[in-house]
């Protein structure tokens, strides 16, 4: 039976990966953003390989391109503040690591004390979506969060959209149907990028 555009919509919803915090770093600034786009991008048990989507109009997603690489983080179930200071505010307006405990990586980019786990990343490759970027990355480095921290299970979408608090629900929605049109009106302008270091 054919579905409603809707309907279509929420199906693929199913197909989204974990909440992951994104973190990155350009010229002594960092920042960290939310995604629900991050996968595996390899079935080789020694290529460890990541890829994530990242609008365009996120601040990370220009120091990602710009610098080639990435942190990406898993979150646990009973990290949903974190998610609200990393995802609910921009990092041009607002230094969103100040009061998140964090280090620098071997790679140079914020790696996040408490989290499930963290994977360092080299950017290999790239893929135009028009509204977004698909960063293709080398996993470099990997390790879990602090040992204090509770393991917990990692948090998906559907989870943080069930239980995130009463209070964030109006800001959520304004800013996915901020997201929804931007990706609406640049998703058809795909353009052929060739990464730094494969035109050769």
């Amino acid at each position: 039976m054919p579905t409603s555009s809707a309907q279509t919509y929420e199906l693929l919803r199913n197909l989204t990966s974990p909440v992951v915090a994104i973190t990155s770093e350009r010229a002594g600034k960092r920042n960290g953003m939310i995604s629900d786009s991050a996968i595996r991008a390899s079935i080789v048990p020694t290529l460890h390989r990541v890829s994530v989507y990242v609008h365009k109009f996120n601040l990370t997603h220009d120091m990602i391109f710009e610098t080639g690489r990435y942190v990406m983080h898993l979150l646990r179930q009973d990290q949903l503040e974190l998610v609200h200071r990393l995802g609910f505010v921009s990092g041009r307006t607002k230094d969103k690591l100040a009061e998140v405990p964090h280090r620098i990586g071997k790679l140079g980019a914020p790696v996040l004390d408490e989290c499930f786990a963290h994977f360092e990343c080299r950017v290999v490759n790239v893929m135009d979506t028009g509204s977004s970027t698909c960063f293709l990355g080398d996993v470099t480095e990997a390790g879990l969060g602090a040992a204090a921290a509770p393991r917990g299970e990692v948090m998906t979408a559907g989870y943080f959209r069930a239980n995130m608090l009463p209070a964030w629900r109006k800001d959520y929605e304004e800013h996915l149907q901020a997201a929804q049109e931007f990706a609406a009106e640049r998703s058809r302008d795909v353009r052929a990028v060739v990464w730094r270091g494969l035109g050769a």
